[in-house]
């Protein structure tokens, strides 16, 4: 089966509430929060209020940066969404790359490798307080003494986990760990903190895979794979409309129009497409923006139709 999440942050309390209402009857699989501390809203209370209106949409973090975050204030707000929705939390997680989000707690932004460490050590705490466990680390990274979450305890047995990366270290873990493994495509972090290169070629994609694949030899249940979707546009030329994009990430049309993190082209087109990134990467899972929505609309009722040929599994792998 394939779904698709959206991802979006509030403006005000009229619009959110009735994008959340609006996401779920359109038949997305989650709505999404983005965590930037001091950029946009904090995600948990917005997914609260997002709870309260509908009953049958997932509701997350994507991603929540682990640089910054604490286990145990996480574990309690995921804990928290869970019990407010009913059991409908999802937990985002990832090495984080924004120098100022560091700053703003006072902390020196660690080198690739080293957030990629801290990023691991919260993601198993969170996930080990999120179980009632209780949890002591003494490490570089990390330091927690006899952490428990007592209260609230998720209504869920165990809260799905999302890391989002294209680093190599943190997909081949995440494909032993995560139950999605969120496909970001992203290359090296520019100046601004906040763009990146990208890694879209056909041959960078099976890579990052190749990595997932290592880290889920021997699961009985592999991780499912998800894309974010950094552009959609429903259009009669969809070379017209990737030229402007494609030239300035340096790829050909063709290379863009291939990899699953844009969805152009008429409705024909992406239903299409969607179908060739599941049988070619076994992406089952698409991430768009708060913009995609009503563009993607006539898509997401095609998908759900009677005939969809996606909802057969491909190559062993299926969405949740």
């Amino acid at each position: 089966m394939t779904v698709f999440s959206l991802q979006a942050t509030p403006t005000d309390a009229a619009s959110w509430v009735d994008l959340a209402r609006s996401a779920e009857a359109a038949g997305y699989d989650a709505l999404l929060a983005a965590d930037h501390p001091g950029d946009v809203t904090a995600p948990f209370v917005a997914l609260a209020a997002a709870a309260s209106v509908t009953s049958t949409i997932g509701l997350g973090s994507y991603v929540s940066n682990l640089g910054v975050r604490e286990p145990i204030l996480l574990a309690a707000d995921v804990a928290t969404l869970d019990l407010v929705s009913g059991g409908r939390a999802r937990l985002g997680v990832g090495a984080g790359h924004t120098p100022a989000e560091w700053a703003a707690v006072g902390r020196e932004r660690p080198d690739v490798a080293g957030r990629v460490r801290r990023c691991v050590a919260v993601a198993e705490a969170v996930r080990a307080l999120l179980d009632g466990a209780e949890v002591s680390v003494d490490s570089a990274e990390l330091a927690m003494r006899a952490a428990r979450l007592a209260e609230p305890r998720p209504v869920q047995r165990r809260i799905p986990l999302t890391v989002g990366t294209a680093n190599s270290t943190l997909l081949r873990w995440a494909g032993a760990h995560a139950d999605v493994v969120g496909l970001t495509g992203f290359g090296r972090t520019l100046a601004d903190g906040h763009r990146h290169d990208v890694r879209w070629r056909s041959d960078q994609i099976e890579a990052q895979l190749a990595h997932v694949a290592a880290g889920a030899a021997g699961r009985d249940d592999p991780p499912a794979l998800e894309a974010l979707v950094q552009q959609v546009v429903v259009t009669d030329d969809a070379g017209a409309a990737a030229a402007d994009l494609a030239a300035r990430l340096g790829l050909t049309v063709d290379e863009l129009l291939a990899t699953p993190f844009v969805l152009i082209g008429t409705v024909d087109e992406i239903v299409a497409a969607v179908a060739g990134h599941q049988r070619r990467w076994g992406v089952t899972r698409f991430v768009v923006r708060r913009d995609a929505r009503e563009p993607l609309a006539p898509v997401l009722a095609r998908l759900a139709g009677p005939a969809d040929v996606l909802r057969e599994p491909v190559d062993g792998r299926t969405g949740e």
